[in-house]
């Protein structure tokens, strides 16, 4: 079968790497793709977003299936465009994208069918939200409603950095029409986890708990960025605990969804803060989450393309999904100044990678055969280990072996976990 997947990043470099390892693949176009996805698929400039070219593409290739990964596609219906010419696909369509496509619409749903989350409420009108953000205790969250890049949620510690934040969304509109609508939520406190699930709209799969990593500096200092790195599995992450997602959120909004006539299949990702009150959800993702994807596609031993056929035809039931017992490291390599300002078009200098480990490149394109950096996060350092402090070990040893001009990475990614875990 001949494969199109559309997106550009690490998370596409690693779904592109696991389909590859199928019997049943046969091409895989990428689109856009980047200079290291370019190693294993066929690249073509089309970007994600460019409903009409990737359309036109699809025309062209006949791909005999499709795999939708970035947000603003899902939501822009890409998935019902290319179903419409009778190209199967793995990934939801625009009305059940919208879960994370508007995260109003994803609160009011979880408030109606009675799912964990924080209490908050919307506000469409900046003096009424100003009003309300004046009347609630600190910590807060705001979000805004639509897509962001990642960075649409702000923690506010006071009254005023909440006027600044709900001015910079909805007055200055830095987030354009996402901030048109707006959500105050509580602060949650607890543990964090993110758990991807593939789901037909019946049955729901969870693959392997991850711990992602925000910040841009060690000791979870600095910036929000798009992920510095992640382990996996989550040690937090209890059977016990996943017995009750399961449980009170997963397949309450799978059928929640089904209740609204947005039956959901592909990729639903979960964000979770573990509270003292148990799980609760943060966000729901429409897509593999990225870093996330890097370290749990690594320890999916089932052949991924089955997987995505199986979540299409709506017989997830009838596969036994498999993953490995081991744990995986991502240790992120970005261009020193991210998530502000950086240089880029150095050029990368790759080691040959063992078993059990793997190197996706998120942010770098091809100059004749040299590989350069072309973004804020270049690449991620992946590793296997039986334990989680092999893996960790592992992803550095290979993280350290790669260069480029102005280099830079997190030290400690995977101490929090370690450190949890004679605490759960």
């Amino acid at each position: 079968m001949d494969i199109m997947v559309v997106g550009g990043g690490g998370r596409e470099h690693a779904v592109i790497k696991a389909l590859k390892k199928s019997d049943k693949v046969g091409r895989i176009y990428a689109l856009p793709g980047n200079g290291g996805i370019a190693r294993d698929a066929e690249c073509f400039p089309v970007k994600a977003t460019d409903m009409e070219g990737v359309l036109r593409f699809a025309k062209e290739h006949k791909p005999d299936f499709a795999v939708v990964t970035p947000d603003d596609p899902l939501v822009m219906g890409m998935v019902d465009a290319l179903e419409e010419m009778w190209i199967p696909c793995f990934g939801p369509t625009a009305n059940a994208a919208v879960i994370e496509g508007s995260k109003v619409f994803g609160k009011k749903l979880m408030e109606k069918y009675g799912i964990p989350t924080a209490k908050g409420k919307s506000f469409s009108d900046f003096e009424e939200a100003k009003k309300f953000a004046a009347s609630i205790a600190y910590p807060a969250v705001i979000k805004a409603d639509g897509l962001a890049l990642g960075k649409g949620a702000l923690i506010v510690n006071s009254f005023e950095e909440a006027e600044d934040a709900l001015k910079s969304m909805m007055i200055d509109r830095i987030f354009g029409a996402s901030g048109d609508m707006v959500l105050i939520e509580e602060f949650l406190r607890g543990p964090e986890v993110s758990v991807l699930t593939f789901t037909d709209g019946k049955t729901v799969v969870p693959m392997v708990s991850s711990m992602d990593h925000k910040r841009a500096h060690d000791n979870d200092e600095g910036l929000n960025t798009g992920g510095m790195g992640t382990i996996a599995p989550n040690p937090y992450y209890t059977p016990a605990i996943a017995e009750r997602c399961m449980r009170e959120i997963f397949l309450p909004t799978i059928d929640a969804m089904n209740s609204e006539g947005r039956t959901f299949k592909g990729c639903l990702y979960f964000g979770l803060m573990l509270t003292e009150d148990g799980p609760k959800v943060i966000e729901y993702n429409c897509r593999f989450g990225d870093p996330e994807t890097q370290v749990v596609l690594p320890l999916l031993e089932s052949d991924l393309l089955e997987v995505m056929l199986a979540t299409h035809d709506g017989r997830l039931c009838d596969l036994d999904v498999r993953f490995s017992a081991d744990s995986a490291c991502c240790v992120v390599l970005a261009s020193e100044g991210y998530p502000l300002k950086y240089k880029s078009g150095f050029e990368i200098s790759l080691p040959k990678t063992q078993e059990g480990e793997e190197i996706y490149i998120a942010g770098a394109k091809l100059e004749g055969d040299k590989l350069v950096t072309s973004g804020g996060r270049v690449l991620g350092a992946v590793a296997r280990g039986e334990t989680l402090e092999q893996a960790i070990d592992r992803a550095y040893a290979l993280a350290n072996k790669i260069h480029f001009e102005n280099a830079y990475k997190r030290n400690d990614i995977g101490a929090r976990a370690l450190a949890a875990r004679g605490n759960v």
